[in-house]
């Protein structure tokens, strides 16, 4: 089987770039998603770049990444106004520190080169940066009092404090210590968690009510500040809102907990994405599991936890207005990952002599037939190989033959 596919294989590849790109969908998306199939590599990170310059060119004027949504505001700024550091905003314009997103060299020239592509542009032409996880870290949830107190400054600002339902000392009372939000045994121990007491009850319903307040007041808040500020009050009306959510279900004891937590995460990327789309084409990167239109499941604490990712429900609402590129490699070697095996379908891709190599995914998926190969077994637990019976759900796939180790 492997032989008889090898020139039909041929007929799949293309050059990765963005033109190619282009031609193989039936209309230009208005997300473009780049998945990754491990972090921490700026190899990774370097292609994502070199195909967000060429996207750019095809009117693309967004990228977004796996990171806090809130911390992105302060790339953003930089990128569009130059407000502050490039030193400052690496440290405080990326979560994630567990994989290194401030200290990423590849991340790091991705926004001195936006930065420096704005210069002098008009705000019309200019590139926007955005981050559109939720505040969430492996060890804990955020505090919503970031996203709930700017929500609430800037409805009282704008349409004067009588009308809202809380004050401000009111909400600070009831959110109290942040060490109360951000404690780590939650994570594991619900009885640890806040989500469910009398304060966050109440928040619940104010980040509610000023949501819907923000909502009604859509024509005069944009009239009297602008499209930007609103869109930025919008995050952060879904930011506490989601986050309030989260913390709600870190409190329960039930045996579905961690598959409405890892559900809840991917909602909030999907609304912050969904909220991008309105504004225009932009090009999405994170892991392959956030974008993947096909179920994700995984195993923990010894229970299969399935849910529908971010890419899965942007994908639902956008149709064809979403494309999805999975990224699968050769080796990993400072991972412990060597070359594949030849019947696998990334040691196919391997015998293949380029570097880098765009492909068509259902057109590889009719080319593997009806019974495609075995799934790569990776002997890292941070790589996720290809899942052969799943191609056709991916619009292409990107293939990086050898992935350097890149010391940081």
């Amino acid at each position: 089987m492997v032989t008889d596919i090898k020139s039909e294989l041929r007929d799949c590849v293309q050059a990765l770039e963005a033109r190619a790109v282009m031609g193989m969908l039936p209309d230009r998306p208005r997300l473009l998603a780049l998945g990754e199939p491990t972090h921490a590599e700026d190899t990774l990170l370097d292609v994502r770049n070199d195909l967000f310059r060429q996207l750019v060119e095809e009117g693309y004027r967004t990228i977004a990444i796996e990171s806090d949504c809130m911390m992105g505001l302060v790339v953003d700024d930089y990128v569009t106004t130059g407000e502050g550091t490039l030193d400052d905003v690496m440290a405080r314009g990326f979560s994630h520190p567990d994989i290194g997103l401030g200290a990423s060299a590849a991340n790091r020239e991705l926004v001195r080169w936006m930065r420096a592509y704005n210069e002098g542009r008009p705000a019309g032409e200019r590139l926007r940066f955005a981050g559109f996880d939720g505040p969430l870290e492996m060890a804990a949830a955020a505090s919503p009092r970031g996203a709930l107190t700017a929500l609430h400054d800037y409805l009282s600002t704008h349409l004067g404090p009588d009308l809202l339902p809380r004050t401000e000392q009111r909400l600070d009372h009831l959110l109290g210590s942040d060490d109360r939000w951000t404690e780590p045994a939650a994570m594991f121990d619900p009885a640890r968690s806040i989500g469910r007491s009398a304060e966050a009850r109440e928040l619940r319903l104010l980040a509610d009510d000023l949501s819907a307040l923000l909502d009604s007041h859509t024509p005069r808040l944009i009239a009297e500040t602008s499209r930007d500020g609103w869109d930025r009050a919008r995050l952060y009306a879904r930011t506490a809102t989601g986050l309030l959510r989260y913390h709600f279900w870190m409190a329960d004891t039930s045996p579905h907990r961690m598959t409405w937590l890892v559900s809840l995460r991917d909602r909030m990327m999907a609304d912050n994405l969904l909220a991008l789309a309105e504004r225009g084409p932009a090009m999405v990167h994170a892991h392959n599991g956030h974008l993947q239109r096909n179920r994700s499941t995984m195993w923990m604490s010894g229970l299969p936890v399935e849910w529908w990712s971010a890419g899965a429900l942007v994908s639902a609402r956008l149709g064809k207005e979403y494309a999805f590129l999975a990224t699968a490699l050769g080796t990993l070697r400072h991972r412990g990952v060597d070359a594949p095996p030849p019947d696998t379908v990334e040691g196919l891709l391997y015998a293949l002599p380029e570097q880098r190599l765009l492909l068509d995914a259902p057109r590889l998926a009719t080319a593997l037939g009806a019974e495609p190969p075995a799934p790569r077994v990776s002997p890292y637990y941070g790589y996720a190989s290809l899942d052969p019976a799943q191609l056709a759900l991916s619009d292409g796939i990107v293939f990086i033959k050898d992935v350097p180790s890149m010391a940081r």
